[in-house]
C-alpha cells in the first residue's frame, strides 16, 4: 500500500513559528512533527511514501533525503488547496493508497487500522469540534461533512486521515477535500468511520505545548551528556550527545534535552518540557511545560512555564513567563487560549522582562528592562524600546 503525506501548507495560523518553515518542520518533543507520521507509516509496514511539497519545500526535500532517500517528492507549485495538493500526487499512485497530512501526529496503530479498509476516514472526538471538519455518522458511516460549523452537531471531527482508491481522482472538482468527499458519500460510496487510538493537530502555536506533552510520553530515557554528580535526574528523561547538566540541578521527566545544550547549576527542568540542541539554560532557572527550540539561551534566574521559544531567541536574566488566560485574534478569528508566551525565532529580549499570554514576532528585540508584556501581539522584526 501507498501513503501520500500532504505537507505543502504555509500553517499560517502557527505564526510567527512558521514564517520560516513549514508546519511540519517544527520540532516537537525535538523531532519535526512530519518525521512522527514517517515513523508510524513504517510502523505500520508502509513504506511506499509520497510527500507533497509547496511552502519552503527546499527544507521539505532536505529533510526527506537524510531521513529516508526512498521517499518520493512531488511538488505543489501553488498552495490551491489540499485536493489539488492530492491531485499533484496522481501520476505516481499505482493503487489503494492512504492520505495524510504532514502537521498532526498519528499514532501506528490507527494507521494499520485504517490501512485494512478501502474507503474510511479516521475520526475523532474532540472538544472544540467547530475549528475542524465536523463528521455525521450512521451505523459506523459517514454521511455528512460539515466544515467548520459554528454551531456543531456532533463532537466527532475528521482527522485528515483517509483510506482512498485511485476513484477519488474522478470525483475532484474543486481545491477542496471535504467537496470531493462529499461528492463520493452523494454517489454513494460508502466511508466507514474508524475511530483513531491518538491524534494531536497544533492548530494554533499554543496548542504545540499539549502535542509536545504527548509526544515526551514515548520517550526512552537516554543520558549520553556530562551530569554532574549532584544533579537529580527523576522519571523519563533524554540527554544527548555533548550536553551538560550542571551542580544540583533537578530534572523530572518526562525532558528531553539536545545535544551539545547547557545546564546550569541549581537549574529545575520539570516534566513535559523539551529542550532543543545547543541550548544554553544560565543556574537557577526554572522551565516546566514548555517547548525550547534549538540555539536558544536562557538568562539566570528565568522561570518559564507553558511556552514555546523560537530558535536562537536570547532571554535576559530574571526573564519571567507565566500562563494566561486570554482572546486573540487569528486571521480574523477570535479565540480563547491560556499559554505563557509564543515566542518567535532570534527574539532578545533585556532583563527582567516578564510575558503572559503574549504572542512575540520573529526578530523582535525588547530593549528595555522591567516591561510587562500582556496579552498582547508584537509584529515581526518590532523594536520595543
Amino acid at each position: 500500500m501507498q501513503a501520500v503525506i500532504l505537507a505543502a501548507g504555509e500553517g499560517t495560523r502557527v505564526r510567527p513559528l512558521t514564517k520560516s518553515r513549514p508546519k511540519g518542520l517544527i520540532p516537537v518533543a525535538n523531532r519535526p512533527i512530519i518525521e512522527y507520521t514517517i515513523r508510524a507509516l513504517h510502523e505500520a509496514g508502509i513504506r511506499d511514501i509520497i510527500v507533497v511539497a509547496g511552502y519552503r519545500r527546499e527544507q521539505v526535500t532536505r529533510f526527506l533525503n537524510e531521513l529516508d532517500p526512498g521517499i518520493k517528492v512531488v511538488v505543489q507549485e501553488k498552495q490551491l488547496g489540499t485536493a489539488h495538493a492530492l491531485k499533484c500526487a496522481e501520476p505516481l499512485i499505482t493503487g489503494n493508497f492512504l492520505l495524510l497530512p504532514g502537521d498532526n501526529y498519528i499514532d501506528p496503530v490507527s494507521v494499520a487500522k485504517i490501512a485494512k479498509t478501502e474507503h474510511a476516514m479516521l475520526v475523532k472526538d474532540h472538544p472544540r469540534p467547530s475549528n475542524f471538519g465536523v463528521v455525521l455518522i450512521s451505523k459506523g458511516y459517514v454521511t455528512k461533512i460539515i466544515e467548520k460549523p459554528e454551531h456543531s452537531p456532533s463532537f466527532t471531527v475528521s482527522t485528515g486521515i483517509f483510506s482512498l482508491t485511485p476513484d477519488v481522482f474522478h470525483y475532484i472538482k474543486s481545491n477542496d477535500l471535504t467537496d470531493t468527499l462529499s461528492c463520493m458519500i452523494a454517489d454513494g460510496v460508502p466511508i466507514q468511520a474508524v475511530n483513531a487510538k491518538d491524534w494531536q493537530n497544533a492548530l494554533y502555536p499554543w496548542d504545540l505545548i499539549p502535542m509536545n506533552e504527548r509526544l515526551l510520553y514515548g520517550l526512552t530515557s537516554e543520558k549520553n551528556g556530562t551530569i554532574s554528580k549532584s544533579a537529580l535526574i527523576k522519571g523519563t528523561v533524554s540527554i544527548g550527545k555533548g550536553a551538560t547538566i550542571g551542580p544540583y540541578t533537578v530534572i523530572t521527566g518526562p525532558v528531553v534535552i539536545g545535544k551539545d545544550s547547557d545546564i546550569g547549576a541549581h537549574c529545575c527542568i520539570m516534566p513535559n518540557t523539551s529542550i532543543g540542541a545547543r541550548g544554553t539554560i544560565e543556574p537557577f532557572c526554572y522551565i516546566g511545560n514548555s517547548l525550547v527550540m534549538e540555539d536558544v539561551s536562557i538568562g539566570s534566574h528565568s522561570r518559564l512555564t507553558d511556552s514555546v521559544i523560537g530558535e536562537g531567541t536570547r532571554l535576559a536574566d530574571h526573564t519571567g513567563i507565566g500562563s494566561h488566560d486570554h482572546i486573540i485574534e487569528i486571521e480574523g478569528c477570535l479565540v480563547k487560549a491560556a499559554f505563557g508566551a509564543i515566542i518567535g525565532h532570534q527574539v532578545k529580549t533585556a532583563a527582567f522582562c516578564t510575558m503572559r499570554g503574549s504572542i512575540i514576532g520573529n526578530g523582535v528585540t525588547i530593549g528595555h528592562e522591567q516591561r510587562d508584556i500582556v496579552g498582547v501581539t508584537i509584529p515581526d522584526n518590532t523594536l520595543v524600546i
